[in-house]
């Protein structure tokens, strides 16, 4: 690499970031310009990637967690020729643009996920270390250097505070994830000021804390210092690597280097010109030389060639190990079998009470065998959740075959890491926890919804039937909020039948699903009503009277007190519909027609019963129906005392019915 032309193209980078930033009036250009001679080394000598082909499998992944520099990144895919042009550098942040205010993935070539929450990006990359290792594992690719890929991340003061950080950086030091390696942004500037305002800790004590390799440069806008530490991370030492790499934001700038203004707003008109004049660059705006296009483009034909030379190596192992093969094909492409959903209710147990969490773990069993794709674990509560693959071995440092993976006790970093691990793109992740911890997820439930990632949530205990453990374990609005993530599914089963139909449309999922499954035993749906199940619609008529006049909904443990309490209804001589309702998303994307047919407009006494918040039953139920369920927080009793106390009985159901609506049934 030739230096001189790597500082000069650093310094493009420089005054690309300021100069689009500027055009915005909004942007963080500190962070861009004081990082810049390390991307440059990173993408240009150490980086494997293809610009021909950004989804290309055998490429290292690079992420900016610390995203609000994301015209860093830009103006790397521009000089790379990733296709973004420089008309698209100059509508940064603009309506339209393929230059968002952080990086998207599925929205701009090149960008391997979306970043923007500090320390996401961090964490989701140890959920991609994983991916890559149990991928070379399971397919016999570990003994090849064909998918040896590192993740390179760039962090700033922002993540290294972020409680995600520590998380996940302690889970993967544990995992011993060689694959991973981290640039931090050691400037010491935050946007309030420096940050020894609120951050004094040794960071590099802390990583070698958490068993992580720890290299430090002390100039990191000095290319040659980047150079040596970045050539030290390609020999592993068994550990994760975290370059600790002192900057200066904003530098180059003489007016705002070092300083914390440079950090979230444009340097100014003058100060983006005498920033070009410190860096002995033109005048002209958004200009690169031609000695920088071409040093860039020179490394682009070599990298396609390198990706030329890889697809010739995979093809060669993909025709001498057709075994192998099929089970690279699968996990690549996410197969699932045709016959999914016969073979999940094959091993449903309904022949007795069960609870959906005992149902779900069956069920998983059996999806595990059919689907290569799937993998996952558990917050250290699988044998609560019953998200174990029995007989199987676990993810460890020295087993990258085991496919229980154990998170620990860090919910916020298992979530982000099943980003990653769905990012990656050769599994379908799943993970598992209480549903009222859901609450320690949900910054990653939105970025999963986001970024459109197929994902599944195996939460159980999903209401105030947990009993005894008191209102801190029972959730009550976690389903609501849950609800209101834009693109994201919730599947509450009825039964262990329904449970095999949610996980068929959960592996079938375009985007993230949630599966909410009881703690307490449900009564199987009788033979006679079986047939009804239809969960992909989100909503069905279970049980149903002819000329009915009220329509009972429910959805999970309540379906049953549903049909308990239409027994009673028809004692007194009226007539009901049962509806099953485990996903509302689902039943909302059905035509009108079918949504008529199941709730008709013409029946206004309409109930809905859910032992959750009432808040959002409103659009099913009408301004006259009734909405059952728990608007304050649970207690600490046995569950069947509790059921009595919070009026989730056939006869205290009843009787709210008959006051709501002052009827004799």
């Amino acid at each position: 690499m030739d230096k001189r032309l790597a500082r000069l193209s650093a310094n493009t980078i420089r005054v690309l970031s300021a100069e689009a930033i500027q055009k915005a009036k909004s942007g963080h250009p500190g962070m861009p310009m004081g990082c810049a001679d390390f991307a440059i080394t990173l993408w240009y000598k150490y980086m494997r990637h293809n610009p021909r082909n950004p989804q290309w499998l055998g490429r290292d992944r690079f992420i900016l967690s610390a995203g609000h520099g994301s015209m860093l990144q830009y103006s790397l895919l521009h000089l790379f020729d990733y296709g973004l042009s420089m008309d698209e550098l100059k509508q940064f942040r603009q309506w339209g643009s393929l230059t968002p205010g952080h990086p998207e993935f599925g929205h701009t070539a090149g960008a391997d996920i979306t970043t923007g929450p500090l320390g996401s990006g961090f964490a989701s990359g140890v959920g991609m270390a994983i991916a890559n290792k149990y991928f070379a594992a399971r397919t016999g690719l570990d003994k090849t250097d064909l998918v040896d890929n590192k993740i390179f991340m760039i962090s700033g003061d922002g993540c290294m505070m972020e409680g995600t950080t520590a998380e996940a950086g302690s889970l993967a030091g544990h995992l011993k994830l060689d694959n991973l390696v981290c640039f931090y942004d050691d400037n010491s500037i935050t946007i309030e000021g420096s940050t020894e305002l609120a951050f004094s800790e040794e960071v590099g004590a802390r990583f070698t804390a958490y068993n992580w390799r720890v290299i430090r440069i002390e100039d990191a806008n000095d290319i040659e210092q980047c150079d040596r530490a970045l050539a030290e991370t390609m020999e592993s030492d068994g550990r994760p690597t975290l370059i600790i790499g002192r900057t200066q934001i904003g530098y180059g700038s003489p007016g705002k280097q070092g300083k914390s203004s440079s950090h979230g707003e444009p340097l100014g008109v003058d100060e983006v010109a005498a920033t070009k004049k410190n860096l002995g660059l033109p005048e002209d705006d958004f200009f690169v030389l031609p000695e920088v296009s071409d040093f860039c483009d020179n490394r682009v034909e070599e990298l396609v060639k390198d990706a030329a030379e890889w697809d010739k190596k995979f093809q060669e192992f993909i025709d001498s190990n057709p075994e192998e093969a099929k089970v690279i094909s699968s996990m690549m492409n996410c197969e699932l079998p045709e016959n999914l959903l016969e073979e999940l209710l094959k091993v449903s147990p309904v022949d007795k009470a069960v609870a959906t969490r005992a149902s779900g773990g069956t069920v998983l069993q059996r999806a595990f065998e059919l689907v290569p794709a799937l993998v996952g674990g558990a917050a250290d509560l699988a044998p609560s959740t019953k998200t174990d693959i029995k007989g199987a071995e676990s993810f460890t440092a020295e087993n990258r075959h085991g496919c229980n993976l154990h998170f620990g006790v860090r919910e916020l970093a298992m979530g982000m890491a099943g980003n990653g691990m769905a990012l990656y793109g050769t599994a379908i992740p799943y993970t598992s926890t209480f549903f009222v911890f859901s609450d320690y997820m949900k910054p990653a439930l939105r970025l999963a919804a986001i970024q459109g990632l197929h994902e599944i949530y195996v939460f159980t205990h999903d209401s105030f039937y947990v009993g005894e453990d008191g209102p801190t374990h029972e959730p009550i609005e976690q389903i609501a909020m849950l609800r209101t993530i834009p693109g994201f599914t919730v599947l509450r089963p009825a039964e262990a039948r329904e449970v095999a139909h949610s996980w068929t449309a959960a592996l079938q999922a375009d985007g993230p699903v949630a599966l909410l499954l009881t703690r307490q035993n449900l009564e199987p749906i009788c033979e006679e009503l079986a047939g009804n199940i239809d969960v992909a619609k989100g909503a069905y008529v279970l049980d149903d009277d002819k000329d009915f006049s009220m329509i009972l909904m429910a959805t999970g443990s309540e379906v049953n007190l549903a049909l308990e309490t239409a027994k009673l209804i028809r004692e007194k001589g009226c007539k009901v519909r049962v509806v099953s309702m485990p996903s509302q998303e689902f039943f909302l994307k059905q035509s009108k027609e079918y949504q008529e047919s199941v709730l008709p407009k013409a029946c206004k006494n309409r109930v809905s019963i859910e032992a959750a918040t009432t808040f959002g039953w409103s659009r099913f139920v009408g301004d006259e129906g009734l909405a059952i369920g728990i608007d304050h927080f649970g207690a600490s009793a046995p569950f069947s005392v509790l059921a009595e106390k919070f009026g989730f009985t056939p006869e205290a159901v009843l009787a709210k019915i008959k006051e709501h609506f002052g009827c004799s049934c």
